[in-house]
């Protein structure tokens, strides 16, 4: 029938050639795409450490040869489609790289593992820091550096009384400070709303306290402590 249908077709002999050769391939790649048709698998799991069995975080995912794949998350699970029999690199800063070969008789879409990565020791050369390129240089530094006072001796100048105050003056309030100061100015608006902010300068109260404790002699004894 198809030696018929080829012999009947309203074409020359070489327009026929090239439609039965054009059939043919599409034919069998119609066929080896049906051949190489494999299941699609949902591929998930966690990366630990061989050592520790610890998540390694944010684990480098990949099909082999493609540029599909996905990265671990902070606790080292991963999840992405892959297809049976793909073969999943795994890879991490300070770890070995590793591989991973799905199956390709597996029953079910689903496919769960837990991938071990072995730490790296990455070995660097020996580097020596000179601060100065010559011997001679490092010589006259040291003829012209002058020397430090103990430890002693700096201990006392830093804690002098000038240094503490003058420290203390040009000190910044942190960030406890900073808090306390609004919280109060915060209360003080509260307890105010509404009415006059209080002025102790025209509380007789006050003032009373204030006679009372000069009487007394309370300021005078501060003094002489």
């Amino acid at each position: 029938m198809l030696k018929r249908f080829y012999r009947n077709l309203p074409v020359d002999k070489a327009m026929r050639n090239y439609l039965l050769f054009a059939l043919i391939i599409t034919l069998g790649a119609s066929l080896q795409a049906q051949t190489n048709t494999r299941k699609v698998i949902q591929f998930s799991g966690v990366v630990v450490s061989g050592d520790s069995l610890h998540p390694v975080p944010y684990t480098n995912i990949s099909v082999r040869n493609s540029y599909h794949g996905t990265v671990g998350d902070y606790y080292g699970f991963f999840s992405f489609v892959a297809q049976a029999g793909d073969t999943i690199d795994f890879s991490s800063i300070g770890y070995r790289k590793a591989k991973y070969v799905l199956p390709t008789d597996l029953d079910d879409t689903r496919y769960s593992v837990i991938q071990v990565l072995n730490r790296d020791t990455v070995e660097l050369a020996t580097t020596v820091v000179y601060a100065w390129p010559t011997k001679e240089q490092i010589y006259e530094y040291f003829l012209k550096t002058p020397v430090p006072d103990d430890d002693l001796e700096r201990a006392r100048r830093n804690l002098a009384q000038e240094t503490m105050v003058d420290m203390a003056m040009k000190m910044p309030m942190d960030a406890s400070m900073n808090y306390k100061n609004t919280m109060n100015q915060y209360n003080t608006r509260l307890y105010n709303a509404g009415q006059i902010p209080m002025n102790n300068l025209l509380n007789p109260i006050a003032w009373a306290k204030f006679v009372d404790a000069w009487k007394k002699g309370d300021f005078k004894n501060k003094e002489k402590r």
